[in-house]
């Protein structure tokens, strides 16, 4: 597509940004005492957030004008970060992760692929060179530790090397010598030939066998190049057909897309400010210094006094330059002294009282907020929205493009930027030059010290005193003396960084589930579909480790507990949320830790520089597999191998950990029912629970894997009844009964002998499926957790709220 088409999807958009921007102002500041209402309208902003979402992003990633991404990408990170505040009230009032609006889908005229969480695909493209690096530095440590081996190579000395070359030299002349015996012969053959035809005539058996010949030719060339493909296919030295399904249309968009990566990372080195700095620098700089001065001078003849110069934080010369008169300057400088004493006595005052006093905290109620009704939370997005949205509509909503056919840079755009931060770095040096100025002239003039001269032990000593405060505020640091590249070999070569592996979210295969609505309002709680957790495992665990803005602003998830049966993907989506956002992957499983760094003082150890370099390497996932063993009802083993050992460290770790911090705690567990609740919701802040894959899902998983191992579906395959037959198994055992009977012979015979559905049903039946009481258990352990234990009793007052309005309809009848 042309850049025509992805700038109007940026506009449609804005238009559908304004319009719902708009509609925040109206409808979510007024409290709403339906929650069902209000649910139902959540639900619809967050669909149309979705949407303008998906269309932003695609833009942002294909536009090639840098300053035009620049603000997309303001917007964007502002919209990701509305659709996780608008999750978490979701969340709140329905006391559930998993919600079902196929109704609002259906009214929308929307599918379910249109809420599809989109991953940015900026997250990685934008520090691809780093994270290339950083894998090979890590595959450079593992091979040296000897933790991943290389594939040998074979050494030749070098008179092996010549004999080989004579060896093939000599091959080579031979059959050149052969070649040109048998063109000589065939020559003189043909002349014979031509002498017998012009004696006898041509004759018919001479004709037809000069067509077999052609003809038997063109069949075994056909032949040879078939069995030469199938063999090199078997050696895997080429792809197999399936996977070789590149038209020619799409290696063109493939070429496209990389000249467009070219020409966004060209643009993207301008060098304007340097420019900037070096034609405008000076001029700034005398301005400001003729600007200031002149201040000074009009003051002292206005009140009679060089007025005091204002501190950094007071904003320096911008307070002098503000469109303020001298006196004005002067009136609030003073005003802001007398406030500040006014604060200390105050405090001074307040600290009395309380020693006198005691007040009383009145006892909060629910009952108004029940009569108020749900209102919405305040938001940190809506102005970063607002703002990208009013620069689009200043700059580019009426902006004519005909001349821009490369779509390079607007230099003016730039410099208007940067010269507020050229201004900025300038007047650092001229406050610093200006200051020391107006000490001259008050000792010139007035006669007058300057207060730092007069304060200078003073303010030494208030330094001494709070440094000495802020000491005991600062986290000790254990390893001061050591680089982050040594902890980060150490931790590699102990086996606590391990390599993540490359599989996508897209990889993660699981249909909607379109029973939901129609469950629950029969008062049937529905399981999850695989689609609904690949949705959260996007919104809690990828989006905000890969923007910056996002987790510093939105609704901060430290810890995510992934739970559920053997075999349902729980590491796949680990490595997942690594894949998607670059992320460093540390293993801190009860049995990888076992042995290392034993005793107290070693496992705080480990965990320092574990968060040392999770949080310089961010973005990072420290992952926990059987965490139920950390948190287990079972008594302790022995100190070294004790997983419990980590069970009261945890809490610490995670409350060293900030907003701005990209560091996320992943714990996963098919035996959750074994630990104690308490301790295990403290620490897991959000809980998926992930389900064997439901009718739906496993029509989907058996298409997939079959055509991903090698397979091709035909008649004689009914997916259907491989999915009715597989109830109960997990994508674990598909994959395994899958790669089973797809072997290398098995895929070399395809072509004449198609796959059979009771070939996958024999390799299926070798395998325990979940039970029914497995899921059941599950079930049971949730509804222990806050969320679960939430969610009964909302069920609980809604059934009374029904039951005492049936019984007062049939008072009155």
């Amino acid at each position: 597509m042309s850049q025509a088409t992805y700038n109007k999807m940026w506009t449609d958009a804005q238009k559908d940004l304004d319009i719902q921007l708009q509609r925040e102002r109206e409808e979510f500041l007024q409290p709403d005492k339906d929650r069902v209402e209000a649910f139902k309208m959540l639900a619809a902003s967050y669909i149309k957030y979705m949407q303008i979402f998906r269309n932003l992003e695609t833009a942002h990633d294909r536009l090639i004008h840098r300053q035009k991404r620049m603000v997309i990408r303001q917007v964007l990170d502002g919209v990701i970060g509305r659709i996780l505040e608008i999750k978490k009230e979701m969340v709140e009032l329905e006391n559930s992760e998993f919600h079902y609006i196929d109704n609002i889908l259906e009214d929308l005229k929307l599918l379910p692929e249109d809420i599809e969480v989109p991953i940015p695909r900026y997250f990685i493209k934008e520090k691809l060179e780093v994270l290339q690096q950083r894998e090979k530095i890590l595959d450079q440590i593992l091979l040296d530790a000897g933790l991943q081996t290389q594939k040998p190579v074979k050494v030749m000395t070098f008179e092996e090397a010549i004999k080989m070359i004579q060896v093939a030299e000599r091959a080579r002349q031979g059959r050149c010598r052969a070649a040109f015996m048998k063109q000589i012969y065939l020559e003189e053959k043909r002349e014979r030939q031509t002498k017998l035809q012009v004696q006898m005539g041509p004759s018919p058996d001479a004709a037809a066998t000069c067509i077999q010949k052609v003809w038997r030719g063109y069949i075994q060339r056909k032949k040879t190049e078939k069995m030469r493909g199938e063999e090199m296919i078997f050696l895997g030295m080429s792809l197999p057909p399936h996977l070789k399904a590149m038209n020619i249309s799409q290696m063109h968009a493939g070429q496209v897309k990389a000249l467009e990566v070219e020409v966004q990372e060209r643009h993207e080195e301008v060098f304007i400010k340097d420019k900037l700095r070096e034609t405008e620098g000076l001029d700034i700089k005398e301005t400001l210094q003729d600007q200031i001065s002149q201040c000074f001078i009009e003051c002292r003849h206005i009140i009679g006094k060089f007025p005091d110069y204002p501190t950094e934080e007071a904003g320096g010369s911008m307070a002098i330059l503000s469109q303020k008169t001298p006196e004005q300057v002067t009136a609030e400088l003073a005003a802001r002294k007398e406030m500040a004493l006014q604060k200390k006595a105050q405090k001074g005052k307040k600290e009395q009282g309380k020693e006198k006093t005691k007040v009383k905290k009145p006892q909060k109620t629910g009952k108004k907020e029940e009569e108020e009704g749900w209102k919405m939370a305040p938001s940190n997005f809506l102005s970063i929205m607002e703002e990208g949205n009013s620069q689009y509509k200043a700059i580019w909503q009426n902006r004519g493009e005909g001349w821009d056919f490369l779509q390079i840079h607007d230099p003016e755009l730039i410099k208007e930027e940067k010269r507020e931060e050229v201004e900025e770095e300038i007047r650092v040096q001229v406050d610093e030059l200006m200051q020391q100025k107006l000490e001259n002239l008050k000792l010139a003039v007035d006669g007058e010290k300057s207060d730092k001269q007069k304060k200078g032990r003073k303010s030494e000593k208030k330094k001494k005193t709070t440094m000495r405060k802020k000491i005991p505020e600062v986290e000790e640091d254990l390893t001061p003396d050591r680089t982050i590249d040594s902890l980060y070999r150490e931790l590699v070569e102990e086996g606590l960084l391990i390599k993540a592996k490359t599989v996508n979210l897209s990889d993660y295969v699981g249909e909607y589930s379109y029973l939901g609505t129609t469950l629950r309002q029969v008062d049937i709680e529905p399981m999850p579909s695989l689609a609904d957790v690949r949705q959260l495992i996007a919104l809690y665990g990828i989006l905000p480790l890969g923007s910056q803005t996002v987790h510093e602003k939105a609704p901060l998830v430290k810890a995510l507990l992934l739970a559920g049966p053997a075999g349902v993907g729980k590491k796949t989506l680990v490595h997942a949320i690594c894949t998607e956002t670059g992320a460093n992957l540390f293993n801190l499983s009860a049995s990888n830790i076992a042995g290392k760094y034993p005793g107290k003082n070693g496992l705080q150890m480990m965990l320092h520089m574990v968060l040392k370099v999770a949080k310089q390497l961010q973005p990072s996932v420290v992952w926990i597999g059987e965490t139920e063993k950390i948190f287990s009802k079972a008594a302790p083993k022995a100190e070294e191998t004790n997983p419990k050992r980590l069970e009261k460290i945890l809490p610490k770790f995670l409350k060293a950990l900030k907003a701005q911090d990209r560091v996320l705690l992943v714990g996963t567990t098919n035996r959750p029912f074994d630990a104690n609740v308490k301790s295990f919701c403290k620490v897991y802040q959000k809980i998926i629970l992930i389900p064997r894959p439901d009718y739906a899902s496993r029509f989907v998983l058996w298409k997939h894997i079959i055509l991903q191992n090698g397979g091709a579906i035909t008649n004689l395959l009914n997916i259907s009844c491989l999915a009715k037959v597989s109830d109960g198994f997990t994508q674990g055992h598909i994959i395994q009964a899958v790669q089973a009977v797809l072997s290398e012979l098995r895929l070399l015979q395809m072509t004449r002998k198609p796959l059979r559905t009771a070939e996958f049903m024999t390799s299926l039946a070798r395998q325990d499926p979940v039970y029914k009481e497995e899921e059941e258990t599950f079930k049971a352990w949730y509804a222990k957790t806050p969320l679960g234990k939430a969610r009964i009793k909302a069920l609980a007052d809604s059934e009374k709220a029904e039951k005492g309005k049936t019984k007062k309809g049939k008072g009155k009848n």
